[in-house]
């Protein structure tokens, strides 16, 4: 099985970034429910369970799924909606950025960047790297809702 493993470090993984099937792909603008955790604890994702540090941002998508977002990297990444005071629980909005995404053909695992934290993804599934030294797993559906290829 392939494994990736978050850097932690600022910038796309080198062996990411050169993979022929990799593509550069922008997120999409669309609005999410967030709620700040209060305490230390783990989070289910449809990828795997993941650890939460208080503080950290529990994001959930139109379609239900859950991920974490670190509070370091949250406000570039959402802007808080007009009735949400920013670093607050309740409506955000994804800001556009780009990251690189490459389709996997076989099942693979992604190992968080606090170390503990492992999602694993099926043939189908995309992997994102976020150019923040984070990496995740997107499924077919989802990234077609919240991502689009650059030319």
């Amino acid at each position: 099985m392939l494994e990736f493993r978050s850097s932690g470090r600022p910038g796309f993984d080198a062996g990411i970034e050169s993979h022929p099937d990799t593509v550069a792909a922008r997120k999409r603008e669309h609005d999410v429910d967030v709620r700040f955790a209060d305490q230390t604890g783990v989070i289910q994702t449809h990828e795997g369970a993941v650890q939460v540090r208080s503080g950290d941002a529990i994001v959930t998508g139109t379609r239900g799924d859950r991920w974490r977002v670190s509070r370091a990297r949250f406000d570039a990444k959402y802007r808080a909606q007009p009735d949400t005071v920013r670093g607050e629980s309740g409506g955000y909005t994804s800001r556009p950025y780009r990251v690189l995404a490459r389709p996997m053909r076989e099942p693979f695992e992604v190992w968080l960047a606090d170390g503990v934290s492992r999602l694993s993804g099926k043939p189908g599934d995309w992997l994102v790297d976020y150019g923040d030294g984070s990496l995740g797993i997107v499924s077919v559906a989802a990234f077609a809702d919240t991502y689009e290829i650059l030319g």
